[in-house]
This record gives C-alpha cells, sequence and structure tokens, in this order.
C-alpha cells in the first residue's frame, strides 16, 4: 500500500523542521528537543482519576503514573512502558493513549518512568520494567487494581520492555500475566538481513542511524546484544509466554522483527493476535496520536484484545 497522506505530512514536518540526527546531540540534548515537539492532543480522553506516586524500584524510586477509570474497581490493569530507544522519552509523550486504553478497556493503566540510557544501561530499564510489575501486583489494590489481571503493553523500546517483563515474570516465577500489547517492539539489534530495515531505514520517520546510536547507547558491552532480556527475539525458548497482540506498521524499520517476533511465540505455541496497519509509519499507535487518525482504530482493537484477556465486555468506541 502507498504511504498514507497523514504520514506523508509526518515525515515531510519532520524534514522542515531540520530534526537533528544522534551523535550530533548529547542524550541530555535529545530529551530536551524531544520533550519540546510534544503536545497534548486536543481531543484527548477523559478518566476518572489521573495522578503520580513513587515506588521502589532496583536502583531508586521509580516513578508512575496512573490513570483510572470512572466507577468503583477493583479494575484490570496495565503496566506501560514508553518508546525512545530506552534513551529518550517520558512520561507525557504517551499521555493520549494512556488516556484511552483506561477509558477504552476500562483498565488502570500504570506508566512507568523507567531509568535511561546512557546514564543507566542495560538493564537498568529491564529490571525497572519488571519491578514495576512486580509492585503493582503486590500493591495493587492501593490503586483498585484486581492483581489477578495485569498485562504489560509498550510502542517501541516500550514493546521491548513488555515482552523483557514477561520473559522475566515466566523466568523467575513472577506474576501471571493476561496479555502482553506490543506496538513496533523492537526485539533484536538493527540488522540489514530484514528487508524492513534495508527499504524504510532512511526517510521514514524512524532511521536505521537513530536505531543504531540507540543500540549505542543502551547496553554495557556486545555481550549484552545476545542477551534475551535485552534482544527478546534471541530467546531460545518463548512457550509459557502470557498471549499478545502484536501490531505494526508498513514502512517501519522495526516491522520485521515485531512480526518475526509475533510468529515466534506462535510456533511456541503462545495464543498471538498480529496486526500490520498498511501505510504507516513507525509510532502510530503511542507517539503520534494527534497526526495519525489509525491510532484511534488502533487503540480500539488494543482495548478490545485487554478486555478479552481480562475477561470484560469491549464496547467500541471509534468514531
Amino acid at each position: 500500500m502507498v504511504l498514507h497522506p497523514e504520514a506523508q505530512a509526518v515525515i515531510a514536518a519532520s524534514a522542515a523542521a531540520g530534526a537533528m540526527e544522534p551523535g550530533e546531540l548529547t542524550p541530555a540534548e535529545m530529551r530536551e528537543q524531544f520533550a519540546r515537539t510534544w503536545r497534548l492532543p486536543d481531543n484527548a480522553e477523559p478518566v476518572g482519576n489521573r495522578f503520580e506516586q513513587a515506588i521502589p524500584g532496583p536502583g531508586g524510586e521509580l516513578w508512575i503514573r496512573v490513570y483510572q477509570p470512572a466507577g468503583a474497581g477493583p479494575f484490570p490493569a496495565l503496566v506501560w512502558f514508553h518508546g525512545g530507544g530506552w534513551v529518550i522519552g517520558s512520561l507525557d509523550e504517551n499521555e493520549a493513549t494512556c488516556r484511552a486504553l483506561c477509558r477504552r478497556a476500562g483498565a488502570v493503566v500504570v506508566s512507568v518512568d523507567y531509568r535511561l540510557a546512557p546514564e543507566h544501561r542495560f538493564p537498568a530499564a529491564a529490571e525497572d520494567a519488571y519491578a514495576a510489575v512486580c509492585w503493582v501486583a503486590a500493591h495493587g489494590s492501593e490503586l483498585g487494581v484486581d492483581p489477578r489481571r495485569i498485562a504489560v503493553g509498550g510502542e517501541s523500546a516500550g514493546g521491548n520492555l513488555a515482552t523483557v517483563a514477561a520473559l522475566m515474570a515466566r523466568d523467575q516465577n513472577g506474576p501471571a500475566l493476561a496479555l502482553q500489547l506490543l506496538a513496533s517492539p523492537v526485539t533484536a539489534p538493527p540488522s540489514d538481513e530484514r528487508p524492513s530495515y534495508r527499504d524504510f531505514g532512511e526517510g521514514y520517520f524512524l532511521s536505521r542511524a537513530s536505531m543504531d546510536w540507540f543500540f549505542q547507547q543502551y547496553p554495557r558491552e556486545p555481550a549484552d546484544l545476545r542477551d534475551p532480556y535485552l534482544a527478546p527475539l534471541l530467546a531460545p525458548d518463548l512457550t509459557g509466554l502470557p498471549p499478545a497482540l502484536v501490531l505494526t506498521a508498513e514502512y517501519d524499520p522495526l516491522r520485521d522483527e515485531g512480526e518475526e517476533y509475533a510468529h515466534r511465540l506462535l510456533s511456541a505455541g503462545v495464543p498471538c493476535e498480529l496486526v500490520r496497519y498498511d501505510g504507516q509509519i513507525h509510532g502510530f499507535f503511542a507517539l503520534l496520536t494527534d497526526q495519525l487518525s489509525i491510532a484511534t482504530v488502533a487503540h480500539d482493537r488494543a482495548a478490545a484484545a485487554l478486555c478479552r484477556a481480562f475477561g470484560v465486555r469491549h464496547v467500541p468506541q471509534t468514531t
């Protein structure tokens, strides 16, 4: 399918803004520049309550932002991780998506402000992600959460952390999880062996150069690139993981590794739904919600999958 006009507009606007390539700025400057480009969409969905608090983490306090549905709980929960290559991003950029999933799935969404590289290299973010999941399972009643119904999710590097948290939960006899919601997940280091990297590595919003830079910032050493808690596609065994919804975009360098991971899950006997959004680019689910109308469609599909996993009725809200 041809590139969607909205995606074309995003790419053109990014080029016109003269976005700096990785390496021209420090990670801290990249974060500042990234934060300046973000604003909350005018049509962000209302929720019953929204607040922040600190929870214990392996490296000190972790901050979470909690979105609660209207009404009386306990509610199921989605522990959410933002994208940004483990280097940039914050709780703010996924505000619209967290609100939408909270309202449409009737779930408490717990968005996690994990530690960022290179100040905190692998496995810091992964350990923070798993610690947050364990805390929600153990203390969820404080948030109105039913600890028997917890899912994990994220976009890009956040999708990586979601499935890594699921791997850790399986390996360490941790909380039983209801679903993995993985939007354009990072599952392996960049590779030209994948057609999506060759075809869409330049000029389609997320670049190969950016991914190479992120993979220079996060690992401590080359051996980390072979660790399944960084590159889950390299995990020798994916059996016993929770069901998954994997969402990919046609014009995304990460498309093929996300789809390969979905097929690996299916081969391991893990129920998995794979959806590719043709004509779309990276960030369609959580980062570019005010620019790509497909986000609303994807949110509704994700909410439906969450409702099935939680055993509740889903009422479509796509207009």
